[in-house]
């Protein structure tokens, strides 16, 4: 069977609600978020008291996930029917004690309104959210199966985006197939370019005097044919475009593999570029280098 392309980039998201009991339910909401990244990490945002929760849904992340960093947040909402509020005495009291420390420190100034000193943080407190201090195995069994949610739904839009980036990068080793054919052919010149190069330079050098023999001149472009051979180099891009498809047909976790490829694309172009003789071959080196820098920048979306 052969393996789907993922993509390290993703997002994905899933709502959920859990009664807790007869007047209450948690409304919860899991956001995944997915980006680049050399290995695989997985970091939580979690509410106070679900922190247990974590090793199990990392090591559930980790049966689908090989590649990236993703953030994964859940928020929970405590809604009460019919239910009301407290007021969070302790506090209060704690707030009424400084506020009168305060008075004593600067007398005459005016008493703090009641309304206000509601209205501060912590004051007011909903029954729901007192009682949402601990979560019952049921709802954390509804959290971690939503969880479980959120993971396939990113995983599919991963794929998604794999299958967008596989044929991206097919279509540009196609334009790269092409480019190594008409190097293949200007390659084919270069030993006459030699010979005309290397003929014009020594008749300038010897004008007037005695002309070079053609055979001397032939052994000269013949050994300079040999250093400036690219036939090696046009038959490793080969092998290397041929791997590239190969490993983009498999699919699965293959996105080092092919950075690892581009690299090696990169220094046989080089090498390529550097013993040309001639100036459409060195063009033909500059356009593969272009369309292999795209390459690279798709691969690395790759998991």
């Amino acid at each position: 069977m052969v393996a789907t392309l993922a993509s390290m980039t993703g997002f994905a998201r899933m709502d959920g609600s859990a009664d807790v009991d007869a007047g209450m339910t948690d409304e919860w909401h899991w956001e995944l978020r997915s980006v680049n990244g050399r290995g695989f990490e997985l970091r939580f945002r979690l509410p106070a008291g679900l922190e247990g929760m974590e090793p199990a849904l990392k090591a559930l992340a980790a049966r689908v996930l090989r590649r990236g960093t993703v953030q994964a947040s859940l928020t929970v909402t405590p809604r009460q029917r019919g239910g009301g509020v407290r007021i969070n005495r302790q506090w209060l009291d704690t707030l009424l004690a400084l506020v009168r420390e305060l008075s004593d420190e600067w007398p005459g100034a005016p008493a703090p309104r009641l309304e206000l000193l509601l209205g501060l943080p912590g004051v007011l407190q909903s029954e729901a959210a007192v009682e949402r201090a601990v979560f019952h195995e049921a709802q954390q069994r509804a959290i971690a199966a939503g969880f479980g949610v959120a993971l396939e739904r990113l995983v599919a839009a991963r794929e998604a985006e794999g299958a967008r980036l596989g044929d991206a990068v097919r279509g540009l080793l196609d334009q790269f197939g092409a480019l190594l054919a008409h190097a293949g052919a200007a390659a084919a010149g270069q030993g006459e370019a030699h010979r005309v190069r290397l003929k014009a330079a020594v008749e300038a050098l010897l004008a007037g005097g005695p002309s070079v023999p053609e055979d001397r001149l032939a052994q000269e472009v013949a050994l300079l044919a040999a250093r400036s051979d690219v036939l090696e180099e046009l038959d490793r891009l080969a092998s290397h475009m041929s791997a590239a498809r190969t490993l983009i047909e498999r699919g699965g976790p293959v996105g080092r593999d092919l950075d690892f490829l581009v690299q090696e694309f990169g220094r046989e172009i080089n090498t390529l570029c550097s013993k040309s003789a001639h100036i459409g071959l060195t063009g033909i080196g500059l356009q593969m280098k272009a369309v292999m820098e795209q390459v690279r920048e798709q691969v690395q979306n790759l998991e």
